[in-house]
């Protein structure tokens, strides 16, 4: 499987339509998006030049960048496009001055990123429905 990815300045149709895949026909979110998808940065992950993984990142305050909306498509998982897009989208808010990066994470897939450094904080609080947990990690 070769693996590319490009980063946006605004939602492509290959993030809207992952997103639309996953969050809200696979787990049934209805606030996918929001205002925060036209200031910050996308990333598309193509398999063979398929969409296949998404995710986006934005400044939150100095040195802390928030990451998000990490999302496989169901017929990718399992394949490490997961942590090719935490991995991306790591050093690229490096690039542009992170320190640390944070997140929310859905609680099932809390070990997911634990395995790649993150560490949870807080309480678990519901995200329309779901479960989620703050998690971060320093850069």
């Amino acid at each position: 499987m070769a693996v590319t990815h490009e980063f946006f300045g605004t939602l492509p149709p290959d993030a809207r339509l992952i997103r639309q895949e996953v969050f809200v026909r696979e787990q049934g979110f209805q606030n996918e998006f929001d205002e925060v998808d036209n200031t910050c940065t996308h990333l598309v992950v193509y398999a063979d030049g398929v969409p296949a993984a998404v995710g986006r990142l934005y400044p939150e305050q100095d040195g802390v960048w928030v990451l998000g909306r990490i999302a496989v498509r169901k017929q990718y998982r399992g394949t490490g496009l997961g942590g090719t897009v935490l991995a991306l989208l790591e050093d690229r808010a490096r690039e542009l001055g992170a320190e640390k990066a944070v997140l929310s994470a859905q609680c099932r897939v809390r070990k997911f990123y634990e395995k790649l450094g993150y560490t949870a904080s807080g309480e678990v609080y519901l995200d329309e429905f779901c479960e989620h947990i703050h998690m971060e990690k320093i850069l």
